[in-house]
């Protein structure tokens, strides 16, 4: 049986943000890789976890997704603590990789080519503030053009450099000001069904 690891790493604000879309999302997920005879793994980061063990599941899962709202154009504090642990345990475990590619014997392997998690995919739904036209727009002032895929490469760079392929995301843009939320969770099983089945 395949396996997904569905990975929720919102942070809790008080009377601010208290997770309900980024969990409305998981259980999106949850139920349309259940449908289809996946094996659901889950992590929520801000419950606690073991770094050995999320080590463990990123080994046996074929499909991961991060679900993250968008803090200061980043996923929350506590998800960069959670990779630097578990992607530690797999470094030290040399079950992520065992170096980063390159060779002395061969000077045309590359940085980053070392992973040995090769076939695995990886994938972000993300939900923001920010509206959708702030991005791959060169006339807006903050992002200049620049992509979320842009803004998320510090993350997928983690998991590409251990040999994950990475797949187009979903994002739910302007959670405050639209009322295209219900929208997006309606629309979130398609695309999941056209990147991870129909490709």
């Amino acid at each position: 049986m395949k396996k997904v690891l569905l990975i929720n790493t919102h942070l809790t604000y008080p009377n601010w943000t208290e997770g309900t879309l980024n969990n409305s999302f998981i259980e999106k997920a949850k139920s349309f890789f259940e449908t289809i005879g996946f094996e659901v793994l889950e992590t929520k980061v801000e419950s606690g976890y073991n770094p050995d063990e999320e080590a463990e599941k990123h080994l046996e899962a074929d499909i991961v997704i991060l679900q993250t709202p968008v803090n200061w154009f980043g996923a929350p504090w506590i998800y960069k603590k959670y990779v630097d642990e578990v992607f530690n345990s797999g470094l030290f475990s040399k079950k992520f990789l065992t170096g980063d590619g390159r060779t002395r014997q061969d000077d045309s392997k590359q940085y980053g080519t070392g992973g040995l998690l090769q076939g695995k995919k990886f994938m972000i739904c993300a939900t923001w503030n920010a509206p959708a036209e702030a991005f791959d727009n060169p006339s807006q002032i903050l992002m200049q053009g620049k992509s979320t895929t842009d803004l998320f490469l510090n993350i997928t760079s983690n998991y590409k450099f251990c040999g994950f392929d990475i797949l187009t995301g979903f994002n739910c843009f302007d959670i405050y000001k639209n009322e295209n939320k219900a929208k997006d969770l309606e629309n979130y099983p398609a695309h999941l069904k056209s990147v991870f089945i129909d490709k």
